[in-house]
């Protein structure tokens, strides 16, 4: 329970800093440091466990015929990223308390945050893919919130925007890969999906999965051409950028290679696209940070650089450069959180993060630069500094490559270049903000030091890029081990985390990046006037002129497609369905299969007879509004009769109440209109329809002709045979909507819902006067509610709830259920309206419908959820018999309280709908008409 405890405690904590934000800010922050400090203490508390190389699990069923479960599992892997996920963000919420105004609700940005904290555990401890998936999907939401926190300003919201769309539209690549995984491994479970791996890379769709997955993987890190959203995303607070976008979201991209290198690693298709998609991105992302004038700008593309360098990496397809990726992943969110904290305290501090006007500042706040200078430099990747280690070994394994023939050299030499814009940015950073004059024009003048406590998240972090660079095998030796056999799937490679390891080609390749750097950056100038001749090209103005397009090019279909004409709408569909069934039967050999039909007795001919002179009477007579409504009941009753005839009683009754409710609705709908219809369509259009409708009815006659000649095998087999073993009920429809396809209800009867609160909203507040006289001239009746109709009505009411009781109880194993039950209750309270009208109603049933139908939803969901406490899939029903002394042997089934969520969303939605319907016509004296 541990590890789901972990994923659970920063979304149980959202709640603590809104409720601590009133008594104060450091009450705030500190109530949403518990939350994720007692993940830490739990997270730690496995560590042993973990460096000794075991996996910890944990399962709970969800929906396992889905593949989607509720487990988890913490390995190195898992590990790592969780301790850098609470580790750095517990120093991102003391950072956060000195950063934020007082005039910001950091109540609300502290739940973002957690909320984000609670995704990202959730993407690297899920051990099934499909939760994974979900968790990644929040990660993209809940970024999308900090991102915009400052939702005043238009470059927060639009860079949120983009980030949402780029992140999301990967995320729905990255379902379709695990899906096509899942299907080849047989299970989207992952340490099946890992054990698959040389069956997935030999499947035919392994090319097109790993594409897929990698859309999902570059998206999420800001691959080239993919980029161009983490820059805009600086808009965000700096502790946003300082936890999202260079400690957790960012890396989630490659925390999937890294996840998924076993299963996807080891062939050409995975070297070229991620290898060379790496190399791109590590050279555009250097080479544009040291051009930036913002310093997040500096520092976003710097991330996306290194970000590149990592999956460069993962790419080149060796278990060493496994190990390197994982160590840099590790060194790069040290350095690069201190240095956006850096940079957030110089904006906090001046008001400007214009490179440009924020020169000197060493001699302001020296604490703050020798920090920032300190994580610039292992940036750099200078000696004993983390960031040397992690590049010497990324410069050794681009010389091991031997896959591109005579161009292996293209890749030591991409890396070596990379090496030198990281030098000239970190020299840019260093030089122009700490040095290189005075301040000009500073919105903040003269700036000091932050805060003491606001400069602690840095100071810790800078100490362990220097504790790693220089005792390495002391400090970070046992977690990257532990990280990367995870990742590797099996046992490491020989390495050596030596600060020296003598005079060779990595360390040549290191000392002319040094040098490299140097000299790009002394001719900083030219290169400056060089850069601002290029052709200007802003991502964002491109997304926003790409989406503007795109809306009007949706508008344009929907504008041929909607035209708000019924007869459009229906002509269309039933066109499509003609064409789907004519391609379906043209391959057909013969229409008629080998099974003879069965004959029709004369009952079945003269109810079918009846059936079909209804429906071409409400047709013919369709103007003429109440009859044609009086057709159509006809219709829906030989519907009903036709069910009951063929052995189907449950859904005759069903039919038969939702046709009563139908037709009181339409009853009271046609109150409002004319009792005729003028002819509106013209000749053509009656063609059109005429030959639209004959083409539908002869469509269905032969598809029905061609299904029923045919042997088919049906899941009703199934039911028949285990809705009394497995269900407990011997009414096989009612076992199916409560238990077998329990989900689906659950799902209908939140949509019944909605849809009956959705139209209360409609019709509340709207009022229409009565007429006094209809189309003839003739008065209404001045007895609204006749004494008659009234006094039956009420000795009616306690007959039918009584059988509607009855119906309910019955259900299970007998024709009935909830959803009948409602209706019949629904019918019988609705005629208490039309008798006595509905003030003389309400004030005698004051029934609240809203709730009546909530209760409903939330009786039926948590009735699933209930299953949970008995560790069985979530809806998975039991039953038992019990016996009850002077009563006798009863049987018990939790579907029955299923049921009755469905009993009560039917009545108080269905009532929501009738009973207010009635209030709309008031005359003048302001009766209602019901």
């Amino acid at each position: 329970m541990a590890l789901a405890l972990i994923v659970a405690l920063p979304f149980i904590g959202m709640i603590l800093p809104l409720l601590a934000e009133r008594i104060g800010r450091s009450a705030c922050s500190v109530a949403t440091a518990l939350a994720p400090l007692l993940a830490l203490i739990l997270l730690l508390s496995q560590q042993s466990r973990v460096f000794a190389g075991e996996v910890l699990r944990i399962r709970l069923d969800w929906l396992p015929a889905l593949g989607l479960n509720l487990s988890f599992r913490l390995d190195g892997l898992g590990f790592l990223f969780s301790l850098l996920i609470l580790g750095i963000g517990l120093l991102v919420i003391l950072y956060a308390r000195y950063y934020l105004s007082k005039k910001e609700p950091m109540g609300r940005f502290f739940a973002f945050l957690l909320l984000f904290m609670g995704a990202m555990l959730g993407v690297v401890l899920s051990e099934n893919l499909l939760l994974m998936l979900m968790f990644w999907e929040l990660t993209s939401l809940s970024s999308f919130l900090l991102i915009s926190f400052w939702s005043g300003r238009t470059d927060a919201r639009k860079g949120a925007r983009m980030a949402l769309a780029v992140t999301g539209g990967g995320g729905l690549a990255l379902l379709a890969g695990i899906l096509l995984l899942g299907h080849i491994a047989g299970s989207f479970e992952l340490s099946r999906v890992l054990a698959a791996g040389y069956a997935i890379r030999a499947h035919e769709l392994y090319p097109l999965a790993l594409v897929l997955v990698l859309l999902g993987v570059f998206t999420k890190s800001a691959q080239f051409p993919f980029h161009f959203w983490l820059p805009h995303a600086m808009a965000a607070p700096t502790p946003v950028s300082a936890y999202l976008h260079s400690a957790t979201m960012v890396k989630a991209g490659v925390f999937l290679l890294a996840r998924l290198y076993p299963a996807l690693a080891g062939s050409e298709w995975w070297f070229y696209l991620v290898s060379i998609t790496g190399l791109v991105t590590l050279l555009v992302g250097a080479a544009m940070a040291l051009f930036q004038h913002d310093l997040k700008g500096l520092l976003a593309y710097s991330t996306i650089s290194h970000l590149g360098l990592i999956t460069l990496l993962f790419g080149l397809d060796t278990r060493l450069a496994a190990v390197a990726a994982v160590f840099h992943i590790i060194n790069h969110a040290t350095f690069k959180a201190s240095l956006f904290m850096a940079a957030g305290i110089i904006d906090h501090e001046t008001g400007s993060r214009d490179m440009r006007r924020i020169n000197g500042m060493w001699k302001y706040m020296p604490h703050t630069a020798m920090l920032a200078m300190v994580a610039a430099s292992a940036m750099a990747g200078v000696p004993l500094l983390n960031g040397f280690l992690s590049k010497e070994m990324f410069f050794s394994e681009t010389l091991n490559l031997h896959m591109l023939g005579s161009f292996n050299w293209v890749i030591p030499a991409g890396a070596t270049l990379g090496g030198v814009f990281s030098v000239a940015y970190s020299l840019r950073f260093i030089h122009d903000v700490f040095f290189n004059g005075e301040p000009i024009n500073l919105p903040k003048y003269p700036p000091h030091e932050p805060p003491r406590y606001m400069k602690v998240p840095v100071e810790v972090l800078v100490f362990l890029c220097l504790l790693v660079g220089i005792v390495p095998a002391y400090t970070v030796a046992p977690l990257l081990a532990a990280a990367a056999s995870a990742s590797l799937g099996g046992e490491l490679p020989v390495y050596s985390l030596a600060i020296w390891h003598g005079f060779n080609l990595p360390l040549l390749m290191s000392v002319i990046a040094l040098l490299g750097g140097v000299l790009v950056y002394s001719c900083r100038q030219p290169l400056f006037r060089w850069y601002v001749g290029l052709p200007s090209m802003d991502a964002k103005l491109l997304f926003e002129r790409g989406v503007v397009l795109l809306a009007r090019g949706c508008a344009a279909v929907t504008g041929r497609l909607e035209s708000g004409s019924l007869q459009h709408y229906l002509g269309l569909l039933l066109g499509s369905a003609f064409v789907v069934v004519i391609l379906g039967l043209g391959p057909l050999p013969q229409l008629a299969g080998p099974l003879a039909l069965a004959p029709i007795d004369g009952m079945a001919a003269l109810g079918l007879g009846i059936l079909a002179l209804a429906a071409l009477a409400t047709v013919v007579f369709h103007r003429q509004r109440l009859v044609s409504l009086l057709m159509l009941s006809v219709v829906g009753l030989m519907v009903a009769l036709a069910f009951a005839r063929y052995s189907a009683p449950d859904l005759a009754l069903t039919q038969l109440s939702v046709e009563v409710v139908t037709i009181v609705l339409l009853m009271l709908a046609l109150f409002f209109l004319p009792a005729q219809t003028r002819a509106e369509s013209s000749s053509i259009r009656g063609l059109r329809d005429f030959v639209l409708a004959v083409g539908s009815g002869v469509m269905v006659a032969i598809l029905v002709f061609a299904v029923l000649t045919r042997p088919y095998d049906s899941i009703s087999g199934y039911y028949l045979a285990n809705s009394l073993s497995g269900g407990g009920g011997a009414n096989v429809v009612n076992v199916i909507l409560v238990d077998f396809r329990g989900f689906d209800t659950l799902g209908e009867i939140s949509v019944l819902a909605i849809a009956g609160v959705g139209i209360y909203a409609m019709l509340d507040g709207l009022k229409l006067f009565q007429p006094g006289v209809d189309t003839a001239g003739r008065s209404w009746a001045r007895d609204r509610h006749p004494l008659i109709l009234a006094t039956l009505s009420r000795v009616l009411l306690p007959m039918a709830l009584l059988i509607s009781v009855f119906t309910f109880l019955r259900g299970h194993n007998l024709p009935g259920g909830g959803f009948i039950a409602g209706l019949i209750t629904a019918v019988a309270l609705i005629l208490q309206y039309v008798a006595s009208g509905v003030q003389w109603t309400q004030s005698r049933l004051p029934l609240n419908y809203h709730r009546i139908a909530g209760c409903g939803v939330l009786v039926a969901g948590f009735t699933g959820l209930g299953s949970w406490l008995f560790e069985r899939p979530f809806l998975t029903s039991s039953f038992g018999h019990w016996h009850i002394p002077l009563i006798g042997d009863i049987e018990l089934a939790s579907a029955m309280l299923f049921d009755l969520g469905v009993y009560l969303t039917v009545v108080g939605a269905t009532l929501l709908i009738l009973a207010n319907l009635g209030k709309l016509t008031q005359e003048k004296a302001g009766q209602e008409v019901l």
